[in-house]
This record gives C-alpha cells, structure tokens and sequence, in this order.
C-alpha cells in the first residue's frame, strides 16, 4: 500500500492535481486527460480514496456572498498545557462552525485559530460569547485580514 508520494506514480499525480483543481471532473474526463481507460481511472481513483490521498469532495463558497466575508485569525494561550486542558480545548473548538481552522503550534502560543465572521461586530460577539469561553483560555490575540492575498487548498504534486 502506498505510504507517500515517492510511491504513486506519474499517472497518480496527474489523477490527483487534476481533481484536487475540479473535483466534479467526470471519470471519462479524467481517463482522457491522462490516457487510459475509465475502468483503469476508476480503480486508480478508488485506490487513492481508500489509501487516504482523497479525502473528500467538497464546493468551494463564496463567504462573502454568505454573509461571513471577514477572516480573523486568533493566537490562542492556554492557562496550563495538560494533556486535560488541550483535549477539552481541541473537542470545545470542533463543536464551533465559526472556527474553520484549529491548529496546535509549537512557538510563542499553542494555537491559531482561523474564524470568519459577517463584520468586526459579529466577530466581537463571537469572541465574547464563545473565544473567551474556550476551556484553558488564557490569552488571545486577534488578527483581522484586511486583504486575502492567496487561498487555496491545492497541493504542489507536479
């Protein structure tokens, strides 16, 4: 069973790069573009979802449009690093749709949270009804984004 990238080979990558840029990409679409046939497709695509290379399909929305169009992204310092603290502080986070993203970070703070929000408003009642009541909270530093850059979720492979 492949274990990492050094293990799929060229027609694997090419299946991959080009779902992770359209995952609604037809079987038949997929076999032409890398010149086999969609059975043999098939099987490849099945394997790389059962192996744990695909881990999903999913529709990119547009937050502006639905109403969550600030990005705020939040240091997070606990009172005390216990494995207690982080994990009712990591189940406290899954539970919160307004937080996209959690991350545990070695450095100056233990995590970065990624939140979006309809406006500053909105954000400072989510940060006082639900931020400042994670389990451990110490301390928070917020970052507004002024300007996205960048965002995307597709990975270098070719």
């Amino acid at each position: 069973m492949p274990s990492s990238l050094t293990d799929l080979d060229r027609i694997d990558l090419r299946l991959l790069d080009l779902l992770q840029r359209d995952g609604r990409l037809s079987n038949l679409k997929l076999a032409e573009a890398v010149a086999l046939s969609p059975t043999a497709v098939l099987a490849r695509v099945q394997r790389l979802t059962r192996e744990g290379y695909i881990l999903g399909y999913e529709a990119r929305l547009n937050p502006l449009k639905l109403g969550a169009g600030m990005t705020v992204f939040v240091e997070v310092l606990l009172d005390r690093t216990t494995p207690n603290v982080f994990d009712q502080f990591k189940a406290a986070v899954q539970v919160q749709p307004d937080i996209l993203e959690c991350h545990m970070v070695a450095g100056g703070f233990d995590y970065l949270l990624k939140t979006r929000s309809a406006d500053m408003n909105a954000y400072r009642a989510f940060a006082g009804s639900v931020l400042w009541q994670l389990p451990g909270v110490r301390e928070t530093r917020t970052y507004a984004v002024m300007e996205e850059v960048k965002n995307t979720t597709q990975l270098h492979l070719l």
